[in-house]
């Protein structure tokens, strides 16, 4: 109903716009065809003559003219006045002789005049000019008027036919609007106005209420529409809606999974340094829905889980060489070899020691020390060796140790695992800091990696291993390269000279200026407390400089 008024009320306001324009043209017309007739009548030469030479009767000359001339032309009237403004002709007789009923001053001062005005013979259009002799000198003047009814009806007649024209629209734009209202009906599924509104409120609250990333892409991979946790996992503005996703996002796996470019299920994806799960829906119109899922305590506690448990195999096979060396000891003792069981005794014990302490003399932060530590007992019940670089050197005066861990940590493992079932594994960690720049540096005597494959092996989702029970692999060496490049540093892998491969990882401003208030005494409490890991034992450091080994 509402499409029907508008489609009548436009067409008739396009009639009377058509109609207002047109009876002013009809009426100029009338004005022009008059002032014409007037201009013919005036230009008659016998006219002056006969008002010069006669005088304003019924039968006279000029009355006799005027008549023929009206009857030729279809005018109202042809009236023909002298210099007084009295008429010598009329269609009615009588007025002849008379004064006309207008003012003559402008026409007979030589002005041509074009007016719709009431006279004797009723409202008309009429056309003045002067009358002038053979010299030009004004003897008079003639009026013709043409019937304002005329004009009128002439304007009416036309309406039956606008009407008719205008109707016919009106029924165009009714069929129009019909078929319009039917084709959202289909596509709103018949919903109300008010029932949209509902849902679009509903939509917007569910869209920002939830704790997964959603975001909308159209046909041209612009970004339709995202919600708040879509902002803040992928690190985007509310402004950025609208504008192509590869201009918003960096390059990379991420960019490329999002866009369509990686097919699959519960793609794994890195933004900064968040594990991010994604899946990709496409639309009817050619553009897609995406969703995201964090997954980066996930991935976190799968990482303490397999830690555990590669520490519980540890703890086990300590277990049992405990066991084996207790019963060793036991032999010694029994067959009365005291001087042979002791120096067995010291030999073990020292060698764990002296792991702790090359490792603490180098490395002064609490954090990197335990973990260096603890690889380096999973390392030998692996059956690899863990070096410590001699150029290794770290003051207790990081800014973030726990970036520090992830990077360490995971190119340990990796490169323990790319020892795997090698003989005479071989891991060396370094960590050293050059002015305020931290660099960390493992190598290892694997199989290396190919160079035509050193460009891919830092993206999310690479790998040569077989995933592990909690989820997929491929994302430690990417959150590598991601923390040196939120510091504004760099991830590189090269080759070893022997054979193998070497990663290095640089991260600037690593330290910071001083060491926080504190900190030393938690540092020192921390290394050099006296713990034991079976495999590697941390001995207490006393002043005097002399070690007491832990239990």
């Amino acid at each position: 109903m509402v499409q029907l008024a508008i489609a009548a009320g436009v067409t008739a306001l396009a009639t009377g716009l058509f109609l207002a324009p047109l009876s002013a043209q009809l009426d100029d017309q009338a004005m022009r065809r008059a002032l014409a007739i007037a201009q013919t009548t005036a230009a008659e030469s016998r006219l002056d003559d006969a008002l010069e030479s006669s005088r304003p009767t019924r039968r006279g000359p000029v009355q006799h003219e005027a008549e023929r001339i009206r009857a030729a032309t279809g005018a109202e009237y042809v009236v023909i006045m002298d210099k007084r403004g009295v008429r010598w002709s009329h269609t009615d007789p009588d007025e002849i002789g008379r004064h006309v009923s207008t003012d003559p001053s402008a026409v007979l001062s030589g002005q041509e005049v074009m007016q719709i005005d009431e006279g004797t013979l009723g409202r008309s259009a009429r056309g003045k000019v002067p009358l002038r002799d053979e010299q030009g000198k004004i003897v008079g003047a003639v009026s013709v008027g043409i019937a304002y009814e005329s004009v009128r009806e002439r304007l009416l007649s036309t309406v039956p036919q606008l009407l008719a024209y205008a109707g016919g629209a009106l029924a165009v734009g009714a069929l129009a609007a019909y078929m319009v209202s039917r084709r959202l009906q289909r596509r709103t599924h018949d919903l109300a106005f008010s029932d949209i509104s509902a849902l679009l409120a509903e939509r917007e609250a569910m869209l920002h209420g939830i704790r997964e990333g959603f975001l909308a892409l159209d046909k041209h991979g612009r970004i339709r529409l995202m919600n708040d946790e879509a902002q803040r996992l992928l690190e985007l503005r509310a402004e950025d809606t609208g504008r192509p996703l590869d201009t918003v996002l960096p390059p990379g796996r991420t960019t490329d999974v999002l866009a369509g470019r990686v097919s699959g299920a519960d793609l794994l994806a890195v933004s900064g340094h968040r594990v991010l799960v994604a899946n990709r829906m496409p639309t009817e119109d050619g553009g897609a829905v995406i969703t995201l899922r964090d997954r980066t305590e996930l991935e976190r506690l799968g990482r303490e889980l397999d830690g555990t448990r590669g520490l519980i195999d540890a703890l086990r096979a300590q277990d049992h060489e405990h066991a084996n060396r207790l019963h060793t000891l036991l032999g010694l003792l029994e067959l009365g070899l005291h001087a042979e069981a002791v120096e067995f005794v010291t030999r073990a014990v020292g060698v764990h020691r002296a792991t702790a302490e090359q490792v603490t003399e180098r490395i002064h932060d609490p954090l990197l020390a335990a973990l260096l530590v603890g690889k380096a007992t999973v390392a030998t019940e692996r059956g690899a060796s863990l070096r410590i670089s001699p150029d290794t050197h770290v003051p207790d005066r990081l800014v973030d140790p726990h970036s520090l861990v992830t990077v360490l940590g995971n190119l340990i493992d990796n490169a323990l695992d790319a020892t795997s079932g090698e003989r005479d594994a071989l891991v060396e960690a370094e960590v050293r800091t050059v002015d305020r720049t931290a660099v960390v540096r493992v190598s290892d005597n694997g199989p290396g990696v190919p160079e035509a494959r050193r460009a891919e092996i830092f993206t999310e989702g690479w790998t040569t291993k077989d995933p592990p029970a909690h989820g997929q692999r491929g994302i430690g060496l990417a959150l590598v390269r991601r923390l040196a490049e939120r510091y504004g540093g760099s991830a590189e892998v090269g080759e070893r000279p022997g054979g193998g491969s070497v990663f290095t990882v640089t991260v600037p401003d690593a330290l910071s200026d001083e060491l926080p208030e504190g900190r030393e005494a938690a540092s020192q409490e921390a290394v050099t407390g006296t713990h034991s890991t079976g495999r590697a034992t941390v001995g207490t450091r006393h002043p005097e400089g002399a070690t007491e080994a832990g239990q």
